[in-house]
């Protein structure tokens, strides 16, 4: 088990820690959570300000031409291609994850029409396997949904399938899917695919043009640290944009918004994937933390976000031994995302415990609970003291306590 001392000259050499400084971070906190919900970074609370004084207050509606506020969604997405592989003009920054997963799957389906197979990982975070029920139910011609587990999943990939709709960091274990591998046989029975990269923007490195994939989505609220609720994002490859189309027909998407035609006609490109007005001021707060992402070195981060989740592996199962809690991920930090999941029976009312002690992580039912290793804002000297926590807590049976034990309404 490494010392206090060793731990602590992790920090000092750390060539991440800079970036420290940027976030608006609470006294007496230790935030193991940004896999959930990013910390505010300071610029976001000035940007947005300054949207909703100035851009709003002061410039009104000649704020969409003198502030840039049409082109946003455009600005943004270039900026965020930048970390994730993709080209200027594959990616637009707009609406919530579920209806871009909507809208890429949609847009999939229409380019397989013979095709009526969907395969997903089963154990899924609901929302993507929601939505693509709705859509296999709207659209009313037999489309079936495959669901297999990760081992399972290149077998499934025959040549009756349309699109292969996966995350690419599962959101309760951390396993990363092989986005390469399985777009290659994707591709090679004909089927394009959807990536979900909720868990992995900000967080691992992502290539996506390097993969060869077709369509992705992802949001801007976790390791890009957007805020709660900050528009999402959609990447559609350059090779499918004269063909693809998708349903939700906003004015936003029309070739030529402005002249109010009857009928629609698609915009040429990524804008086709827009739908309705954009959420300005969240899209104006979110540029800080997309900013951060791509000014970090992505490898360094994700190196170091591995170090602390194998540091937080190691001291857990020395202080806490290794039948206290179930390990979830993969012990091998490069089959892992950012975040580590611990299962306990009594895994609701520990994770109440550790919120109150000040360390912030979540738990994900039946029994998960999950610790995020953001590397630009956490110490190793956090991950150490966050164990201490635990185990004091453990070794007290501090989470018996009756106020610990009623769920509430966001777990």
């Amino acid at each position: 088990m490494p010392t206090r001392a060793e731990i602590e000259a992790l920090d000092r050499t750390d060539p991440l820690a800079g970036f420290r400084s940027e976030f608006t971070l609470p006294p007496g906190v230790i935030y193991l959570n940004g896999n959930s919900l990013g910390p505010m970074p300071t610029k976001a609370a000035v940007r947005a300000a300054e949207a909703a004084t100035l851009e709003w207050g002061v410039g009104l509606i000649r704020s969409w031409n003198t502030a840039g506020w049409f082109a946003a969604p455009y600005k943004l997405g270039d900026r965020l291609a930048q970390l994730l592989g993709a080209d200027a003009g594959e990616m637009v920054v707009t609406d919530a994850t579920g209806l871009n997963q909507f809208k890429a799957v949609a847009a999939a389906c229409a380019l397989r029409p013979d095709r009526r197979v969907i395969v997903m990982e089963g154990s899924n975070f609901p929302t993507n396997n929601y939505m693509v029920q709705g859509l296999a139910a709207f659209l009313g011609q037999g489309h079936d949904i495959r669901f297999v587990e990760k081992d399972g999943i290149l077998d499934a990939i025959r040549d009756d399938v349309a699109v292969v709709a996966l995350t690419h960091v599962h959101y309760k274990s951390a396993h990363v899917l092989d986005m390469a591998a399985i777009t290659a046989k994707a591709h090679a029975v004909g089927a394009l695919t959807v990536w979900d990269l909720c868990h992995s923007a900000g967080a691992i490195p992502v290539d996506l043009n390097a993969a060869q994939a077709d369509f992705a989505v992802g949001c801007t609220y976790k390791y890009l640290n957007g805020g709660p609720g900050s528009p999402a994002f959609i990447f559609a490859a350059k090779r499918h944009h004269a063909a693809m189309q998708q349903p939700l027909s906003g004015w936003w998407g029309h070739a030529a918004p402005f002249a109010f035609d009857r009928d629609y006609r698609p915009a040429d490109g990524i804008g086709r994937m827009l739908t309705g007005t954009q959420a300005i001021i969240s899209l104006q707060a979110a540029e800080p933390g997309i900013d951060l992402a791509v000014r970090a070195d992505k490898h360094l981060a994700w190196a170091k976000s591995r170090a602390m989740g194998d540091l937080f592996i190691t001291l857990v199962e020395e202080r806490l031994g290794v039948d206290m809690f179930r390990l979830d991920s993969p012990r091998n930090g490069l089959l892992r995302g950012g975040h580590v999941a611990l299962a306990h029976p009594h895994g609701y009312p520990i994770m109440k415990a550790l919120i109150e002690a000040g360390v912030i992580g979540d738990f994900r039912a039946p029994d998960t609970l999950r610790f995020g290793f953001s590397p630009l804002y956490l110490r190793y000297t956090d991950v150490a003291d966050a164990v201490d926590i635990l185990a004091d807590i453990m070794a007290r049976d501090v989470w018996r306590d009756e106020r610990f034990q009623a769920r509430d309404a966001v777990t």
